[in-house]
């Protein structure tokens, strides 16, 4: 037998400014990709490919590496705001994504992106 989810969608004008922070928190984790991107050293049109001295090789693979490491952070941020902005869209955000019951709102406050009740964080974490 399904289980019946209640849904209990937030008033728009409460929503709206958590939908604009969200934006916002969006623009600036694409414009700082964009910066990541710059300051890798393996995207400089110049960058010679077969550097003679071993350590501007391994100061360029390093700096590589942590453009990456980055650039997946960031990633990993745009995916969860998206992923709340839909939720919004579709009338679903503060609804945890385990049990279906509306997240706390100071854990939406805190957190606006968080998918999860405190309840079902704390049994995933067990």
């Amino acid at each position: 037998m399904k289980s019946i989810r209640r849904v209990m969608a937030f008033p728009v004008q409460v929503l709206r400014p958590i939908q604009n922070y969200l934006l916002l928190a969006k623009r600036r984790l694409e414009q700082r990709k964009k910066t990541i991107h710059s300051e890798d050293p393996f995207s400089d049109p110049g960058r010679v490919d077969d550097n003679a001295a071993a350590d501007t090789d391994a100061a360029e693979i390093s700096g590589h590496d942590r453009a990456e490491a980055l650039r997946l952070e960031v990633d990993k941020g745009l995916i969860t705001i998206r992923k709340a902005l839909t939720k919004i869209r579709l009338g679903r955000y503060g609804l945890c994504e385990k049990c279906g019951k509306m997240i706390d709102t100071d854990r939406l406050a805190v957190n606006p992106t968080a998918e999860l009740c405190m309840d079902c964080e704390k049994k995933g974490k067990k």
